[in-house]
């Protein structure tokens, strides 16, 4: 008892929790990248068994039952990982705390994560839902990144209303171009499996669409960093957003002339967890206040910053 009460007791514990469940979250979308990119996402064929007969894949499942069986024993991680995080915070921080809540809330999400999951096989990898899969990841990502900044206890940073609209809209258009994302990967010769319906919408064009919201995603960080001139904090995380904005967007101009070659749709799912980390952060650590001027005074910086 008290070595399990030493994996989840004090401060040190529950931040490795919490960035446990944030790199698992994040590793989660790069293993499902995986199956689809090896055309393994009907590996198992049914769900919540691999096969009608079994739970786990049989030899004539081959490597494609493995791989996506593999991605399915995954989840099992996450959720020792959320739990870990959830008692972490319980014991550390109290019960109801804003903490509790939030790890109660990605705890939640996991195993809803895994029913969705199997939908998606029960619907033939349909690329709505493999989207909708998708973006739930994403929002896990979102989250796990606020429960480090709550435990941290570190305050928001306050900015004007002008600073936290820019914020929120950065924030978003990247979110748009990742749903936009899943409907050009939905489009595309990498769906999950050769027989896997498609969205039916030409992959150019669609392509083209995320290409202009990733431009939309610069241009918004490029407003962020003038209007965050008097708030250093803040435009570095602007700036770290920009050089991973433009990592992503440079991956994403390369597998679309290569041909969309796996190992650099890969890569660009790498950049996808990495990117909504960065862009997750200025959402979570800045809040809007009515008593900071308008040009974000290096006042408001040392009063509120770490």
């Amino acid at each position: 008892m008290d070595f399990l009460r030493k994996l989840v007791d004090g401060e040190k514990a529950l931040r490795i929790w919490l960035f446990a469940s944030l790199i698992c979250n994040m590793g989660i979308v790069v293993t499902g990248a995986v199956v689809r990119l090896t055309a393994s996402g009907l590996g198992c064929s049914t769900w919540p068994k691999c096969t009608e007969e079994s739970y786990v894949p049989h030899e004539a499942s081959g490597i494609h039952g493995l791989i996506e069986f593999g991605n399915r024993t995954l989840t099992f991680v996450l959720i020792i990982a959320a739990l870990g995080a959830f008692i972490a915070a319980w014991r550390n921080r109290g019960p109801r705390t804003k903490l509790w809540w939030i790890t109660l809330g990605i705890g939640i999400g996991i195993p809803f994560q895994g029913v969705i999951g199997g939908v998606t096989v029960l619907t033939q990898l349909n690329p709505f839902v493999v989207a909708l899969h998708l973006m739930l990841s994403v929002a896990l990502i979102v989250i796990c990144v606020w429960s480090l900044q709550v435990a941290s206890g570190r305050p928001a940073i306050m900015v004007n209303a002008r600073q936290r609209t820019a914020v929120i809209a950065t924030f978003a258009a990247c979110m748009l171009a990742t749903w936009i994302g899943t409907v050009v990967t939905g489009s595309g010769p990498h769906a999950g499996d050769e027989d896997a319906v498609r969205t039916g919408f030409q992959i150019e064009v669609v392509a083209k669409f995320h290409g202009l919201s990733a431009w939309l995603v610069v241009a918004l960080t490029l407003v962020c960093l003038f209007l965050f001139r008097g708030l250093p904090q803040v435009r570095r995380m602007m700036g770290t957003l920009l050089l991973v904005v433009l990592a992503q967007g440079a991956i994403g101009y390369i597998q679309y002339f290569l041909g969309v070659p796996a190992l650099i749709v890969a890569m660009h799912m790498v950049g996808l967890t990495v990117l909504t980390a960065v862009a997750a952060r200025p959402l979570v650590t800045t809040a809007r206040s009515t008593h900071v001027d308008q040009s974000g005074a290096d006042a408001s910086t040392a009063l509120h910053a770490s």
